[in-house]
This record gives C-alpha cells, structure tokens and sequence, in this order.
C-alpha cells in the first residue's frame, strides 16, 4: 500500500471496517480464500454509498492492498504468488457478490495485470514494473478506448511520438475507469504517426509518468464507483516502457480471454447475490404464510438456473484457456476466439436474466430501495454488462469470421 493510499484514507475520514483492517491480527492470513472474504466484508459494508454517492470504493481496494491481492498473478520470482486466472475469476465472483464496482476496478485492474505479466516478463522495464506492482500494491488502470472509436479497442488514434529512447503519447481517452485513483495506466496507442490505426503498442505508464485532465464526466444508472470518466492522457516516459509485442498478439493471447473471463465473473458475482436476496425474501415469505410459497417463487427456480449456466461457461471457458494458455496458436485460432467472445454476450445476457429472474420473485419488496432484500442496485449495475464493450458489436465481428466455417454435423463436433 502507497503512502498516497494511506493519505487518501486519512483524508476521507470513513472506518473501513468495525475494526482496524491494520492492526486486527485476524487479517495477518495467508490463505487467500479468507484474504478474499474480509476484502468482500469491506466492500458489501460500503456497497451502498459508493453507489450513492458514484465514489471510488477507497475502502474495499485499500483492503485489496492491504491483504496483498492485487500482484497476486506476478510470479514468484517478481515477488508475486503465481495466482491463476482461475484463482483471480474466483475472486471478481467474490467482490460482485459484495460490490460490482470493486469487483469491476479489480477485473480490470487484473486484466492489465495479465497482459503486463504474460508479455512484459523478461524485458528489464516491465520486470521493475511487475516487482514495484507487488511490493507497493499498485491499482493499475486501463486506456482501451478512445475518440471516435468508442469501443473498438483494436483501433487507436493517438500515436506514439518518439525522440531519441524518450517517448510521448497525447491521447483522448473517452473512459478511463478509475483514472483518478489508479497508480498506473496501460494503454494502447498508435505505433508512430504513420503507422494505421491498427497497428498498435501497449505501453505502461507511472503515475509520475503522466496527467489527467477530465473531459467527460461519469453520472450513470450503475457502475457508479468504477467513476469511468473520460480524460485527456498526456504521458512521458522510456521506449522501454512499450511492451516488446505488437498489441495484435496481447489482444488475442491475453486481453479477450482475461477481461472476458473476469468481467463475466463479476457479473456473475452480481446475479448470485440477487439470488441470495430472492431467497431471503422467500423464507421470509414462507415465515409468515404458514410455509407457503409465494405465486411468484417460480422466478427463484429460473433465476437459479440461469446462474448456474452462467457459472458453467464461465468454468469451461477458464478449464480451456488453462488447457491451452501455452499454446499460442491455440489461443489465436477461431474457434477459441468465438467462445471466449461470446462468452462475454452470453454471460452478460444471463446475468441480466437471473438479476431480472430475482426481481420478479422479491416482486415489490425487491423493487423498494429500502427494503432488505432490494434488487435495485443490482440491477442497476448489471444492467451495464451487455453494453461494456458493446454486444452487438462483438456479435457482428464474430459472425463475419463464423460464415468461413461449417456448422457442426455432430452434438460434440
């Protein structure tokens, strides 16, 4: 944890937990189920203000540092555990089941984490970077999107200026999620002034590397703490700084397949915890109607099956990308880059499904704002998953490479 963590939590006057999450001994564990646990305990303790108030959830990524789960990936030769994407997705389901905008910082952070990790490993900046990422618990933003080109992040406008081994990048950023509070960025870029669009680079960025100025600002119907505005990015630094393959590589081999696996596990971290509360709802219900089921628990039945869909792709999808996680051509290949796009739209539509599925259960009492099995933040912030990285967009790409293949002639062909 930075000393910059330590003063914005000194300035922001909130306890982070009923007891010091610094000093209570119970926190010194090594176990990372349990770290997990008091990080979801914190962020579920403020869940409801930050949503309120669209403010950055400060405790619950504090508690992240704190316990030592964000260079959890890093290798142990960085310092790092050697975490598995499985291990991390696990954790995201955890915090959405306590707060989607912590759990959607942490995916995100993780996602750059992964691309830095896999690709950056071996060249001396980006060794530094991943040793300085575990010993000081840096929150590392994402820069994907820009300008006209809103969400297709596989093309950029701002390129990258070169002057001797100096590098410099002025790029308008249409979201930055947690820009402000982030201690570095990751972001794509144009290769040069000449080079298309793309024809991109990643490159990693400090704090001390580069300013923000706001553009756009970030008032929505969910998501609110992830305080996604939009900015003007003007960085500086080292071409060492950019990571040694072209972003074409990063994008197929570790971009997709972490920030789908690990946006839908926050998703899916919501709809349990909607499901949670139709079942609170429902033993209360049945408590007061002489063990009766209400008209309406059918909904429960179908928002438990959709779940359990949801968690099932999700589980493939990681069991294949583990399978093949080494193989770069595997990973490159169509037909794992359809599932793990379409495990995005598909977990996403199921999310919003069972959320919806809750809803309808809890009936009036899940409608209310407040009431103690209330819907509405979750739905709220489910509702942004099928326009992160826009659906339609990434079914459309799909189904241009699909018409070069043939449709399956056997159930498991």
């Amino acid at each position: 944890m930075t000393v910059h963590d330590l003063r914005r939590l000194k300035a922001s006057n909130v306890e982070l937990a009923p007891a010091s999450l610094f000093e209570d001994p119970r926190y010194a564990v090594d176990d990372l189920v349990q770290r997990t646990e008091r990080v979801a305990a914190v962020a579920a303790l403020h869940a409801d203000d930050v949503d309120r108030d669209g403010r950055f959830p400060l405790e619950a990524i504090t508690a992240a540092k704190a316990l030592g789960l964000m260079g959890l990936m890093a290798p142990t030769t960085h310092g790092g555990e050697g975490a598995s994407l499985a291990q991390v997705a696990d954790i995201c389901f955890a915090l959405g089941r306590a707060c989607a905008s912590t759990a959607m910082i942490y995916a995100m952070h993780q996602v750059k984490v992964a691309c830095v990790i896999r690709h950056g490993v071996g060249s001396a900046w980006h060794d530094d970077f991943i040793r300085r990422l575990v010993r000081d618990q840096l929150l590392v933003a994402s820069s994907t999107t820009e300008g006209s080109g809103g969400g297709n992040v596989r093309s950029s406008e701002g390129p990258i200026q070169y002057d001797g081994e100096r590098i410099s990048l002025e790029r308008a950023a249409s979201v930055i999620s947690y820009g402000a509070e982030a201690d570095a960025v990751v972001t794509t870029a144009r290769r040069n002034a000449d080079a298309a669009g793309s024809d991109q680079v990643l490159a990693a960025f400090l704090r001390r590397d580069y300013t923000l100025e706001r553009t756009l600002s970030w008032d929505t119907l969910g998501m609110r703490g992830t305080c996604s505005a939009g900015f003007t990015l003007r960085a500086t630094g080292e071409k060492a700084q950019l990571l040694p393959v072209p972003y074409a590589t990063i994008h197929a081999q570790s971009m997709v397949p972490a920030a789908h696996i690990l946006w839908s596990s926050a998703w899916a971290g919501v709809a349990a915890s909607a499901v949670e509360k139709a079942r609170k709802y429902l033993r209360k219900s049945m408590r007061s109607g002489d063990g009766e089921l209400p008209p309406s628990a059918h909904y429960f039945t179908k928002a438990g099956a959709s779940l359990r869909a949801a968690r099932a792709l999700i589980a493939s999808a990681v069991e294949r990308y583990e399978a093949i996680k080494d193989d770069r051509e595997a990973l490159e290949a169509f037909d794992f880059q359809s599932e793990i796009n379409l495990l995005k739209v598909d977990v996403s539509e199921l999310a919003v499904q069972t959320v919806m599925s809750a809803l309808r259960c809890g009936g009036l009492s899940s409608y209310r704002n407040d009431s103690d099995v209330s819907i509405g933040r979750h739905l709220r912030d489910v509702l942004s998953s099928p326009i992160m990285i826009n659906n339609d967009r990434i079914l459309a790409n799909v189904a241009a490479s699909a018409l070069l293949t043939e449709v399956p002639a056997t159930v498991r062909g």
